[in-house]
């Protein structure tokens, strides 16, 4: 391929995540939410000013906590899908680690997620692929009219709702990373706040948001799940067992997304710890009907 070939291509997709930045209908929360990403990106670039192993350390632990055990484990495969059970005190322990991650309060993510499952890949799907690998990458976020117009007014997390404890989180949802960020400067100064709250987050983010565009553009499609959902061994690895998308489509009330034993998934190694310790029950895995339902036609053959 030619140099000349190659910048225009890069000009055009340039041009197309400019049009598509401009197409947001931009309202002062949306603005707010883009100048605090924005904030986090460039908070980033001190990184290497703010360097030490102590403050690595500190983003490294709190990414577990937050994004593997408040994330992946509690806010998607508990929350979202239900597929098995903690007690309350530890369900509102993890769930309070994932309000770190600054990714939204329990209610409101898993709202968008379940819409998602909803109108997968459609034009009411939130972060829908279809529209663009930039638009399902960050840009939905900074819509809430595409959000409200795409998914209406139906309330599909009254579970959640109904419990004080995720009420008071949405309400002083803020009130709560901040606190984290003057923990962190007490204890490490600068560079606990640039790899903790900088570093940490921003590098959550993208994998998150990997997960909703590569997620249905690259990888593999290991089941009949009539979407764009893909495997993908790097965000499997990466994000805790959750790039296992294709997998998570085909069994969304499965707890294990890594269905092969080679399928590294951190988050169901924890939750069938939990369960072994008693601290998890109902732990749902694939059925034997929906294995035969999803398998491609020649892979049954197979059998």
């Amino acid at each position: 391929m030619s140099s000349e070939t190659s910048g225009e291509r890069r000009l055009a997709t340039a041009d197309a995540v400019v049009d598509r930045w401009r197409e947001v209908n931009w309202k002062e929360f949306d603005m707010v939410t883009a100048a605090s990403v924005m904030g986090l990106h460039l908070l980033c670039g001190f990184a290497p000013f703010a360097f030490n192993w102590n403050a690595v350390q500190v983003a490294i632990g709190l990414d577990l906590v937050c994004r593997l055990l408040g994330m992946s484990l509690c806010f998607h495969r508990q929350l979202t899908h239900k597929s098995f059970k903690l007690p309350k005190w530890l369900e509102y322990t993890f769930a309070y680690c994932g309000v770190h991650a600054l990714q939204g309060n329990p209610i409101d993510w898993v709202r968008i997620h379940r819409f998602h499952h909803q109108y997968v890949d459609t034009e009411r799907d939130p972060h829908t692929p279809i529209k663009g690998f930039w638009f399902s990458h960050v840009l939905w976020m900074f819509d809430t009219s595409n959000i409200a117009n795409t998914v209406g007014d139906h309330n599909n997390v009254r579970d959640l709702e109904k419990q004080s404890f995720y009420r008071f989180v949405k309400r002083t949802y803020l009130a709560h990373p901040i606190a984290l960020a003057l923990v962190l400067y007490a204890f490490g100064g600068l560079p606990f706040i640039v790899w903790g709250m900088g570093v940490r987050i921003v590098w959550g983010y993208h994998i998150t948001w990997l997960i909703n565009s590569l997620g249905h553009g690259g990888g593999d499609q290991a089941w009949n799940t009539r979407d764009l959902s893909l495997n993908n061994i790097w965000l499997g690895i990466l994000g805790y067992g959750d790039g296992w998308h294709n997998n998570h489509h085909a069994f969304k009330y499965s707890t294990r997304h890594g269905l092969e034993w080679w399928q590294i998934d951190i988050a169901w190694y924890m939750i069938r710890l939990l369960e072994i310790v008693g601290l998890a029950s109902d732990v749902k895995l694939p059925t034997t009907s929906d294995i035969q339902r999803k398998t491609f036609p020649l892979q049954a053959s197979s059998f």
